[in-house]
Protein backbone atom coordinates (compact mmCIF):
# COMPACT_ATOMS: atom_id res chain seq x y z
CA UNK A 1 0.00 0.00 0.00
CA UNK A 2 1.35 3.65 -0.76
CA UNK A 3 0.61 4.73 3.16
CA UNK A 4 0.21 3.15 6.11
CA UNK A 5 -2.77 1.06 6.82
CA UNK A 6 -5.79 2.25 10.04
CA UNK A 7 -6.36 -0.36 12.14
CA UNK A 8 -9.71 -0.75 10.49
CA UNK A 9 -7.44 -1.98 7.02
CA UNK A 10 -5.13 -3.86 8.29
CA UNK A 11 -7.64 -5.77 9.74
CA UNK A 12 -9.19 -6.08 6.61
CA UNK A 13 -6.69 -7.55 5.31
CA UNK A 14 -5.87 -9.67 7.65
CA UNK A 15 -9.30 -11.26 7.88
CA UNK A 16 -8.95 -11.49 4.10
CA UNK A 17 -6.08 -13.29 3.95
CA UNK A 18 -7.48 -15.79 6.72
CA UNK A 19 -10.33 -16.56 4.54
CA UNK A 20 -8.52 -17.26 1.33
CA UNK A 21 -6.07 -19.68 2.69
CA UNK A 22 -8.64 -22.24 2.86
CA UNK A 23 -11.70 -20.68 0.64
CA UNK A 24 -9.70 -20.54 -2.83
CA UNK A 25 -10.29 -24.42 -4.68
CA UNK A 26 -6.52 -25.42 -5.03
CA UNK A 27 -7.26 -26.88 -8.71
CA UNK A 28 -7.81 -22.89 -9.78
CA UNK A 29 -5.76 -21.00 -7.51
CA UNK A 30 -3.14 -19.12 -9.78
CA UNK A 31 -4.67 -20.28 -12.62
CA UNK A 32 -4.68 -17.77 -15.77
CA UNK A 33 -8.12 -18.41 -18.09
CA UNK A 34 -11.36 -17.85 -16.41
CA UNK A 35 -13.15 -21.16 -15.67
CA UNK A 36 -16.03 -22.80 -17.12
CA UNK A 37 -19.41 -21.16 -16.04
CA UNK A 38 -20.28 -23.26 -13.04
CA UNK A 39 -17.19 -22.87 -11.29
CA UNK A 40 -16.46 -19.47 -12.12
CA UNK A 41 -19.99 -18.57 -10.74
CA UNK A 42 -19.51 -20.95 -7.71
CA UNK A 43 -16.33 -18.52 -6.79
CA UNK A 44 -18.39 -15.52 -7.56
CA UNK A 45 -21.21 -16.99 -4.71
CA UNK A 46 -18.88 -17.90 -2.24
CA UNK A 47 -17.61 -14.28 -2.77
CA UNK A 48 -21.29 -13.43 -2.45
CA UNK A 49 -21.86 -15.19 0.40
CA UNK A 50 -19.11 -13.72 2.30
CA UNK A 51 -20.04 -10.20 1.13
CA UNK A 52 -17.10 -9.36 -0.90
CA UNK A 53 -18.53 -9.66 -4.14
CA UNK A 54 -19.34 -5.99 -4.95
CA UNK A 55 -16.96 -3.79 -2.77
CA UNK A 56 -17.19 -0.61 -5.35
CA UNK A 57 -20.97 -1.07 -5.21
CA UNK A 58 -23.11 0.93 -2.04
CA UNK A 59 -24.37 -0.46 0.57
CA UNK A 60 -27.82 0.22 -0.19
CA UNK A 61 -27.90 -1.97 -3.32
CA UNK A 62 -25.94 -4.71 -1.71
CA UNK A 63 -22.45 -3.64 -2.01
CA UNK A 64 -19.83 -3.69 0.42
CA UNK A 65 -19.54 0.07 0.14
CA UNK A 66 -15.68 -0.10 0.64
CA UNK A 67 -13.50 2.74 0.01
CA UNK A 68 -10.69 2.79 -2.55
CA UNK A 69 -7.72 1.56 -0.08
CA UNK A 70 -10.16 -1.30 0.65
CA UNK A 71 -10.83 -2.37 -2.97
CA UNK A 72 -7.06 -2.31 -3.48
CA UNK A 73 -6.62 -4.25 -0.39
CA UNK A 74 -9.03 -6.86 -1.71
CA UNK A 75 -7.15 -6.95 -4.73
CA UNK A 76 -4.10 -7.37 -3.68
CA UNK A 77 -4.57 -10.00 -1.56
CA UNK A 78 -6.94 -11.82 -4.10
CA UNK A 79 -4.20 -11.72 -6.51
CA UNK A 80 -1.72 -13.12 -3.83
CA UNK A 81 -4.06 -15.88 -3.27
CA UNK A 82 -4.38 -16.70 -6.96
CA UNK A 83 -8.21 -16.41 -7.03
CA UNK A 84 -10.00 -17.13 -9.86
CA UNK A 85 -10.82 -14.83 -12.47
CA UNK A 86 -15.07 -14.08 -13.01
CA UNK A 87 -17.21 -12.69 -14.88
CA UNK A 88 -17.17 -8.34 -14.69
CA UNK A 89 -19.37 -7.17 -16.96
CA UNK A 90 -22.24 -7.82 -14.63
CA UNK A 91 -20.51 -6.15 -11.34
CA UNK A 92 -18.54 -3.54 -13.06
CA UNK A 93 -20.52 -2.14 -16.25
CA UNK A 94 -24.46 -2.87 -16.21
CA UNK A 95 -24.76 -2.47 -12.30
CA UNK A 96 -23.23 0.69 -11.73
CA UNK A 97 -24.79 2.31 -15.01
CA UNK A 98 -28.44 0.80 -13.13
CA UNK A 99 -28.11 2.93 -10.24
CA UNK A 100 -27.28 6.11 -12.09
CA UNK A 101 -29.55 5.50 -15.25
CA UNK A 102 -32.13 2.89 -14.45
CA UNK A 103 -35.37 2.96 -13.93
CA UNK A 104 -36.99 1.64 -10.22
CA UNK A 105 -38.39 -1.91 -12.00
CA UNK A 106 -34.71 -2.12 -13.92
CA UNK A 107 -33.06 -1.97 -10.88
CA UNK A 108 -34.83 -3.94 -8.93
CA UNK A 109 -35.41 -6.88 -11.79
CA UNK A 110 -31.54 -6.97 -12.24
CA UNK A 111 -29.12 -5.72 -9.33
CA UNK A 112 -29.91 -9.10 -7.23
CA UNK A 113 -29.42 -11.43 -10.14
CA UNK A 114 -25.96 -10.02 -10.37
CA UNK A 115 -24.84 -9.78 -7.07
CA UNK A 116 -25.88 -13.30 -6.34
CA UNK A 117 -24.45 -14.66 -9.90
CA UNK A 118 -27.54 -16.04 -11.06
CA UNK A 119 -27.20 -14.03 -14.75
CA UNK A 120 -23.94 -13.28 -16.49
CA UNK A 121 -24.11 -10.12 -18.33
CA UNK A 122 -22.18 -9.57 -21.72
CA UNK A 123 -21.59 -6.33 -23.32
CA UNK A 124 -22.65 -5.58 -26.86
CA UNK A 125 -20.30 -2.33 -28.03
CA UNK A 126 -17.73 -3.50 -30.47
CA UNK A 127 -18.54 -4.41 -34.16
CA UNK A 128 -16.34 -5.53 -37.25
CA UNK A 129 -16.31 -1.69 -38.12
CA UNK A 130 -16.75 -0.12 -35.20
CA UNK A 131 -14.35 -1.06 -32.44
CA UNK A 132 -12.32 2.36 -30.53
CA UNK A 133 -14.74 3.93 -33.16
CA UNK A 134 -17.42 3.27 -31.49
CA UNK A 135 -19.25 5.98 -32.60
CA UNK A 136 -19.10 4.27 -35.90
CA UNK A 137 -21.60 1.06 -34.94
CA UNK A 138 -23.96 0.07 -37.69
CA UNK A 139 -26.00 -2.22 -35.48
CA UNK A 140 -29.93 -0.96 -36.36
CA UNK A 141 -32.98 -1.26 -34.49
CA UNK A 142 -36.59 0.28 -35.42
CA UNK A 143 -39.70 0.41 -33.57
CA UNK A 144 -42.96 -1.89 -34.13
CA UNK A 145 -45.30 -1.30 -31.57
CA UNK A 146 -43.82 -1.67 -28.11
CA UNK A 147 -40.77 -3.40 -29.48
CA UNK A 148 -37.59 -2.58 -30.74
CA UNK A 149 -36.48 -5.10 -33.20
CA UNK A 150 -32.56 -5.53 -33.72
CA UNK A 151 -30.02 -6.74 -37.06
CA UNK A 152 -26.62 -6.53 -36.77
CA UNK A 153 -23.40 -7.95 -35.86
CA UNK A 154 -21.14 -7.50 -32.47
CA UNK A 155 -17.94 -8.67 -32.01
CA UNK A 156 -15.12 -9.45 -29.26
CA UNK A 157 -17.65 -9.95 -26.92
CA UNK A 158 -16.42 -11.12 -23.30
CA UNK A 159 -18.20 -14.58 -22.83
CA UNK A 160 -21.02 -13.80 -25.14
CA UNK A 161 -21.53 -17.39 -25.89
CA UNK A 162 -22.07 -17.91 -22.07
CA UNK A 163 -24.20 -14.96 -20.81
CA UNK A 164 -27.72 -15.01 -20.05
CA UNK A 165 -27.83 -11.18 -20.86
CA UNK A 166 -26.53 -8.34 -23.22
CA UNK A 167 -26.51 -5.01 -22.73
CA UNK A 168 -25.92 -2.96 -26.24
CA UNK A 169 -25.46 -0.11 -28.43
CA UNK A 170 -27.82 -0.19 -31.80
CA UNK A 171 -28.40 3.08 -34.05
CA UNK A 172 -32.30 3.60 -34.00
CA UNK A 173 -31.57 7.28 -35.93
CA UNK A 174 -28.92 9.72 -37.48
CA UNK A 175 -24.89 9.53 -37.48
CA UNK A 176 -22.32 9.04 -35.18
CA UNK A 177 -22.99 9.88 -31.74
CA UNK A 178 -27.00 11.16 -32.49
CA UNK A 179 -29.89 8.43 -32.51
CA UNK A 180 -27.65 5.61 -30.78
CA UNK A 181 -29.89 3.61 -28.08
CA UNK A 182 -29.36 1.38 -24.70
CA UNK A 183 -30.88 -1.83 -24.73
CA UNK A 184 -30.48 -4.60 -22.56
CA UNK A 185 -32.06 -8.02 -23.76
CA UNK A 186 -31.70 -11.89 -22.63
CA UNK A 187 -29.24 -14.14 -24.93
CA UNK A 188 -31.93 -17.04 -25.26
CA UNK A 189 -34.18 -14.19 -27.03
CA UNK A 190 -35.02 -15.36 -31.39
CA UNK A 191 -33.05 -14.56 -33.85
CA UNK A 192 -29.23 -14.66 -31.51
CA UNK A 193 -26.61 -16.67 -32.75
CA UNK A 194 -22.93 -16.82 -30.74
CA UNK A 195 -19.73 -18.06 -32.36
CA UNK A 196 -16.75 -18.31 -29.70
CA UNK A 197 -13.34 -16.56 -30.94
CA UNK A 198 -10.27 -18.57 -29.80
CA UNK A 199 -7.69 -16.13 -28.73
CA UNK A 200 -4.25 -16.32 -29.28
CA UNK A 201 -3.57 -17.56 -25.62
CA UNK A 202 -5.65 -20.42 -26.46
CA UNK A 203 -8.81 -19.22 -25.12
CA UNK A 204 -12.45 -18.82 -25.73
CA UNK A 205 -12.71 -15.71 -24.19
CA UNK A 206 -14.85 -13.58 -26.45
CA UNK A 207 -17.74 -14.35 -28.98
CA UNK A 208 -19.10 -12.87 -32.21
CA UNK A 209 -22.53 -12.34 -31.40
CA UNK A 210 -25.11 -12.44 -34.90
CA UNK A 211 -28.78 -10.24 -34.19
CA UNK A 212 -30.95 -11.23 -36.80
CA UNK A 213 -34.89 -9.58 -36.11
CA UNK A 214 -34.15 -9.39 -32.17
CA UNK A 215 -37.31 -8.34 -30.58
CA UNK A 216 -36.95 -6.41 -27.49
CA UNK A 217 -39.39 -4.31 -25.03
CA UNK A 218 -38.70 -0.52 -25.15
CA UNK A 219 -38.93 -1.54 -21.32
CA UNK A 220 -35.56 -2.42 -21.77
CA UNK A 221 -34.24 0.52 -23.02
CA UNK A 222 -32.03 2.45 -20.26
CA UNK A 223 -32.41 6.13 -20.79
CA UNK A 224 -34.20 7.14 -23.93
CA UNK A 225 -34.38 5.64 -27.35
CA UNK A 226 -31.78 8.04 -29.46
CA UNK A 227 -30.14 9.22 -26.44
CA UNK A 228 -27.89 6.29 -25.38
CA UNK A 229 -24.69 7.99 -26.22
CA UNK A 230 -24.76 10.22 -22.77
CA UNK A 231 -25.20 6.33 -20.96
CA UNK A 232 -22.86 4.75 -22.97
CA UNK A 233 -19.83 7.33 -22.36
CA UNK A 234 -21.01 7.47 -18.70
CA UNK A 235 -20.15 3.88 -18.29
CA UNK A 236 -17.28 4.22 -20.63
CA UNK A 237 -15.48 6.38 -17.97
CA UNK A 238 -16.69 3.45 -15.52
CA UNK A 239 -15.21 0.77 -17.85
CA UNK A 240 -11.83 2.80 -17.83
CA UNK A 241 -11.63 2.92 -14.05
CA UNK A 242 -11.83 -0.82 -13.95
CA UNK A 243 -9.54 -0.94 -16.49
CA UNK A 244 -7.05 0.86 -14.43
CA UNK A 245 -7.07 -0.56 -11.41
CA UNK A 246 -4.07 -2.37 -9.76
CA UNK A 247 -6.02 -5.78 -10.00
CA UNK A 248 -4.29 -7.01 -13.29
CA UNK A 249 -0.83 -5.41 -11.96
CA UNK A 250 -0.51 -7.35 -8.79
CA UNK A 251 -1.37 -10.50 -10.61
CA UNK A 252 1.53 -10.05 -12.88
CA UNK A 253 3.59 -8.93 -10.33
CA UNK A 254 2.46 -12.49 -8.32
CA UNK A 255 3.42 -14.05 -11.55
CA UNK A 256 7.06 -12.52 -11.80
CA UNK A 257 7.34 -13.23 -8.21
CA UNK A 258 6.75 -17.27 -7.82
CA UNK A 259 8.70 -17.14 -10.93
CA UNK A 260 12.10 -15.62 -9.04
CA UNK A 261 11.22 -17.26 -5.97
CA UNK A 262 11.86 -20.71 -7.63
CA UNK A 263 15.51 -19.23 -8.94
CA UNK A 264 18.61 -20.43 -7.17
CA UNK A 265 19.60 -17.78 -4.42
CA UNK A 266 21.97 -15.97 -6.63
CA UNK A 267 19.71 -15.58 -9.71
CA UNK A 268 17.74 -14.62 -6.70
CA UNK A 269 19.64 -11.66 -5.92
CA UNK A 270 20.62 -11.06 -9.70
CA UNK A 271 16.16 -10.37 -9.90
CA UNK A 272 15.99 -8.28 -7.36
CA UNK A 273 16.38 -5.37 -8.94
CA UNK A 274 13.88 -5.98 -11.78
CA UNK A 275 11.54 -7.15 -8.67
CA UNK A 276 11.68 -3.63 -7.61
CA UNK A 277 11.05 -1.99 -10.69
CA UNK A 278 8.13 -4.45 -10.84
CA UNK A 279 6.79 -3.54 -7.59
CA UNK A 280 7.43 0.52 -8.29
CA UNK A 281 5.36 0.14 -11.57
CA UNK A 282 2.74 -1.40 -9.19
CA UNK A 283 2.83 1.14 -6.47
CA UNK A 284 2.56 3.82 -9.32
CA UNK A 285 -0.54 2.40 -10.40
CA UNK A 286 -1.67 1.89 -6.75
CA UNK A 287 -1.54 5.83 -5.89
CA UNK A 288 -2.64 7.19 -9.59
CA UNK A 289 -5.93 4.89 -9.57
CA UNK A 290 -6.36 5.67 -5.38
CA UNK A 291 -5.84 9.67 -6.33
CA UNK A 292 -8.59 9.31 -9.23
CA UNK A 293 -11.01 6.66 -7.50
CA UNK A 294 -11.02 9.50 -4.34
CA UNK A 295 -11.28 12.31 -6.55
CA UNK A 296 -14.53 10.78 -8.51
CA UNK A 297 -15.64 9.96 -5.02
CA UNK A 298 -15.91 13.46 -4.67
CA UNK A 299 -17.03 14.35 -7.54
CA UNK A 300 -14.13 16.72 -8.43
CA UNK A 301 -12.30 14.64 -11.12
CA UNK A 302 -12.44 15.63 -15.11
CA UNK A 303 -14.59 13.16 -16.88
CA UNK A 304 -12.77 10.78 -19.53
CA UNK A 305 -9.67 11.26 -17.30
CA UNK A 306 -9.77 7.60 -16.41
CA UNK A 307 -8.27 7.31 -19.81
CA UNK A 308 -5.20 8.22 -18.31
CA UNK A 309 -5.11 5.69 -15.73
CA UNK A 310 -6.24 2.50 -18.46
CA UNK A 311 -3.17 3.74 -20.05
CA UNK A 312 -1.13 3.48 -17.21
CA UNK A 313 -2.18 0.53 -15.77
CA UNK A 314 -2.44 -1.74 -18.96
CA UNK A 315 1.30 -0.53 -20.04
CA UNK A 316 2.73 -1.26 -16.30
CA UNK A 317 1.16 -4.81 -17.06
CA UNK A 318 3.09 -5.59 -20.28
CA UNK A 319 5.96 -4.27 -18.53
CA UNK A 320 5.91 -6.75 -15.61
CA UNK A 321 5.01 -9.79 -18.22
CA UNK A 322 8.12 -9.16 -19.96
CA UNK A 323 10.04 -9.64 -16.78
CA UNK A 324 7.97 -12.76 -16.30
CA UNK A 325 9.33 -13.76 -19.84
CA UNK A 326 12.75 -13.08 -19.44
CA UNK A 327 12.45 -14.65 -16.07
CA UNK A 328 10.93 -17.97 -17.24
CA UNK A 329 13.85 -18.07 -20.13
CA UNK A 330 13.58 -20.89 -22.27
CA UNK A 331 10.58 -21.94 -20.37
CA UNK A 332 8.72 -19.23 -21.80
CA UNK A 333 8.22 -20.96 -24.94
CA UNK A 334 6.46 -23.64 -23.14
CA UNK A 335 3.05 -24.52 -23.67
CA UNK A 336 0.92 -24.20 -20.77
CA UNK A 337 1.96 -23.85 -16.86
CA UNK A 338 4.71 -25.39 -15.34
CA UNK A 339 3.22 -27.67 -12.34
CA UNK A 340 5.10 -28.43 -9.34
CA UNK A 341 3.22 -30.68 -7.13
CA UNK A 342 -0.33 -28.49 -6.19
CA UNK A 343 1.73 -25.15 -7.70
CA UNK A 344 1.13 -23.49 -10.82
CA UNK A 345 3.63 -21.49 -12.36
CA UNK A 346 2.33 -19.63 -15.37
CA UNK A 347 4.89 -18.86 -17.74
CA UNK A 348 3.45 -17.11 -20.72
CA UNK A 349 -0.38 -17.50 -20.40
CA UNK A 350 -1.10 -14.06 -18.75
CA UNK A 351 1.17 -13.04 -21.34
CA UNK A 352 -0.76 -13.79 -23.98
CA UNK A 353 -3.63 -12.98 -22.58
CA UNK A 354 -2.76 -9.35 -21.65
CA UNK A 355 -1.63 -8.42 -25.10
CA UNK A 356 -5.75 -7.35 -25.56
CA UNK A 357 -5.23 -5.15 -22.63
CA UNK A 358 -4.52 -1.86 -24.43
CA UNK A 359 -6.83 -2.30 -27.13
CA UNK A 360 -10.32 -3.56 -25.39
CA UNK A 361 -11.84 -0.82 -23.35
CA UNK A 362 -10.81 1.64 -26.11
CA UNK A 363 -7.49 1.15 -27.66
CA UNK A 364 -4.76 3.19 -25.87
CA UNK A 365 -3.56 5.27 -28.66
CA UNK A 366 -7.85 6.64 -28.83
CA UNK A 367 -7.12 7.01 -25.14
CA UNK A 368 -4.06 9.02 -26.01
CA UNK A 369 -6.40 11.20 -28.26
CA UNK A 370 -9.34 11.91 -25.55
CA UNK A 371 -6.38 13.29 -23.14
CA UNK A 372 -4.98 15.43 -26.16
CA UNK A 373 -8.47 17.12 -27.08
CA UNK A 374 -11.14 16.81 -23.58
CA UNK A 375 -8.59 17.33 -21.28
CA UNK A 376 -5.34 18.92 -22.28
CA UNK A 377 -7.64 21.15 -24.90
CA UNK A 378 -5.78 20.55 -27.99
CA UNK A 379 -7.37 20.96 -31.28
CA UNK A 380 -9.83 23.35 -29.95
CA UNK A 381 -11.31 20.39 -27.54
CA UNK A 382 -12.48 18.81 -30.46
CA UNK A 383 -12.70 15.09 -29.99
Amino acid sequence: MIRPETPAEAALRAEVRAWLETAVPPHLAHTTFRPAPAEAMEWHRRLAEKGWIAPHWPKEHGGMGASPVEQVILWEEFARAGTPDIPSQGLNHIGPLLMASGTADQIARHLPPILSGDVIWCQGYSEPEAGSDLAGLQTRARIDGGDLVIDGRKIWTTWGHHADWMFALVRTSGKRRQGITFVMFPMDTPGITTRPITTIAGDAEFAEVFLDGVRVPLANVVGAVDEGWKVATALLDEERMHLGTPAQANRALVRLERLVARMPARAQRDWAGRLDQARDAVETVTAAYLDTAERFAAGTAVPNESSGLKILNTEAVHEILDLVQEAAGGMAARRGPLMQGDARLDLNEMFLQARRLPIYGGANEIQRTILATRIMGLNGGRA
